[in-house]
This record gives structure tokens, sequence and C-alpha cells, in this order.
């Protein structure tokens, strides 16, 4: 195809904050999480797809198959919809006594 321009499933984009390697980054619509550390302005890899172990808020918690949000603020996967960007599907289950939980990117 002459059209085509990659796979998708990491990108390169300006980084449109600091940003370090296994942070999760929303832009508008588009998120993903930091494949290496960028300074603002410098070519970003994001990892668009797969599975990753993120920080979540410390009360909450997930079944298997849950939605995840990520709330920008505090930079914490979350299962509250309001005001936060859907990332992705929780693939275990994760209690609120824990630190993370493991998300498939959506």
């Amino acid at each position: 195809m002459k059209n085509f321009v990659q796979r998708g499933e990491t990108i390169t984009v300006p980084a449109p904050v600091d940003a370090k390697s296994g942070d999760v980054l929303v832009i508008g619509e588009l998120h993903g999480v930091v494949a290496g550390d960028a300074a603002t302005g410098e070519p970003l890899d994001l990892a668009t797809v797969g599975v990753f172990t993120l920080p979540k808020v410390g009360a909450d918690s997930f079944a298997i198959g849950d939605k995840v949000y990520f709330a920008t603020a505090s930079k914490l996967a979350t299962s509250v919809a309001t005001g936060n960007t859907r990332i992705g599907t929780a693939i275990e289950a994760a209690a609120a006594s824990t630190a993370t939980v493991v998300v498939k990117l959506i």
C-alpha cells in the first residue's frame, strides 16, 4: 500500500511536557505509555498498544474487565470516569490495598 505510514503500536510525537519512561501521557484523544525520557518539544516514543502495570489511586479497586481511566491531575489510573480519559481495561484484579493495576491499553 503506497499510503501506509506505520503499524502504530509505537508512535513518535513532540513531547508536550517533560516525560519519563513509563509515564502515561494523554494528548487530546491520543494516549499511551512513554517509551523513553523526553523533554518538552523533543521527539517522544509513545506505546499505544500493549499491557502495562500502572500506578493507581489507592482507594480504587478493579475486577478483571473493568474500565480504567487516567486522572491527569494525579497521574494515576482510576475507576472514576468523570473528568478522566479512558485508557484501557483491567486484565487482573487489583484490590484497594494495592498500588498498581495491570491495564491493556485501548
